[in-house]
């Protein structure tokens, strides 16, 4: 009986594969408040204060700073914006632009 308490307690240790998915409702104020964990190239972001939606083209490192260069959706022609990451954590945002899918508009 030793042997199989001790399998048992081993069992309840661990967690299930499935623990770290989040699951809700779309509508979620937590789901839809959540930032990007990791900026990556082809997400889309909006700029706060016009609404206009950016594609991140490139992320890059210059010594221990990482930038993204956004190009605005649409404009193509346009020149690359680059802007600085900001690191919070285990959270990266970009000042003055928000995640695109936080918003409604999707």
């Amino acid at each position: 009986m030793g042997g199989e308490e001790g399998r048992s307690a081993r069992s309840w240790t661990r967690e299930p594969p499935n623990r770290a998915l989040v699951d809700g409702l779309a509508e979620s104020l937590y789901i839809r408040r959540m930032p990007a964990r990791k900026i990556q190239v082809g997400q889309v972001w909006k700029k706060d204060d016009t609404a206009e939606q950016y594609l991140i083209t490139k992320v890059y490192n210059e010594a221990l700073t990482t930038w993204v260069l956004l190009r605005k959706t649409g404009a193509e022609s346009e020149r690359p914006v680059k802007v600085k990451v900001d690191q919070k954590g285990p959270t990266q945002t970009l000042p003055g632009y928000s995640y695109a899918l936080q918003s409604d508009d999707f």
